[in-house]
């Protein structure tokens, strides 16, 4: 095991999910890896943060009453300072699409660590849902992970020589299931998908529904985005690698800049 090199394992499935068992072995077999992470499910919180937050040890190391954000910020604070980089995952279920970056605990815990100047990668794994098992059911042995920590593992060791977080925060993942009958899955670097097709309906009786197509449609083979997308890559099999930054971007716009000139005649 390298000892020079630590990691903050987290995610937001919770810390006796399998998928962050699988990379946590992974990952332990050249790297001191001490997980920090919420005591139950977390998913889809965003990057919600707690005040107070209770603390217990355990097995893999902390299990913490809050959030994916809780973690990152409680683990590199306080818990285990000085950790060389933050990995959130595997998340059973794919974060793909620019819609989803907010939106995900699991990529959350990264965008997290960025702002503490701290490399991350958030992992994830895609379970199509096809066939009579739904996909919140499927993927319960680490194995399923294998494509997913294997990538991963291999970004660890090498993306920080490579000088890869020169130029990205974090990195988030998308891998798909193994293939039975093939080897590893090839490696795309990729850019998050803008399609976005979430819609809502008023029954007239006081419910709105809110509904993401996005998923039905992949199951069905419509797969709209376009060539070096996050989620046509993983579809078509291939280990999806988007390189990005923490949130948020700013430009000045020369429009702005005329309208911020005219304020105080205008009002």
């Amino acid at each position: 095991m390298d000892e020079s090199l630590s990691v903050l394992l987290t995610n937001d499935d919770g810390i006796d999910a399998v998928g962050l068992r699988a990379l946590y072995d992974a990952l332990s077999a050249f790297a001191e890896v001490i997980a920090v992470a919420p005591a139950e499910d977390q998913s889809a919180v965003g990057r919600q943060l707690s005040t107070d937050v209770a603390v217990r040890s355990h097995e893999l190391g902390y299990a913490v009453d809050g959030t994916p954000a809780d973690c990152v910020v409680a683990g590199i604070e306080s818990l285990c300072p000085g950790v060389d980089v933050v990995v959130a995952g595997c998340n059973k279920g794919a974060n793909l699409g620019a819609y989803t970056l907010g939106r995900s605990g699991t990529v959350s815990a990264a965008v997290e660590a960025a702002f503490f100047d701290v490399p991350a990668v958030a992992a994830s794994l895609y379970v199509p849902g096809d066939g009579d098992v739904p996909w919140n059911e499927q993927a319960n042995d680490p194995a399923a992970f294998r494509e997913a920590t294997r990538a991963t593992a291999f970004l660890i060791r090498h993306a920080h020589g490579a000088g890869v977080f020169e130029e990205a925060e974090y990195l988030n993942v998308n891998a798909p299931l193994p293939d039975p009958d093939g080897g590893p899955a090839p490696m795309e670097i990729t850019r998050p998908s803008r399609v976005f097709d979430v819609t809502a309906e008023h029954d007239g009786d006081g419910t709105v529904t809110l509904h993401d197509r996005i998923w039905e449609r992949m199951r069905e083979g419509d797969i709209p985005d376009p060539e070096g997308t996050d989620r046509r890559a993983v579809v078509e099999g291939r280990v999806s690698v988007s390189p990005l930054t923490a949130p948020h971007t700013t430009e000045r716009h020369e429009a702005l800049d005329g309208l911020a000139e005219t304020y105080l005649d205008a009002v």
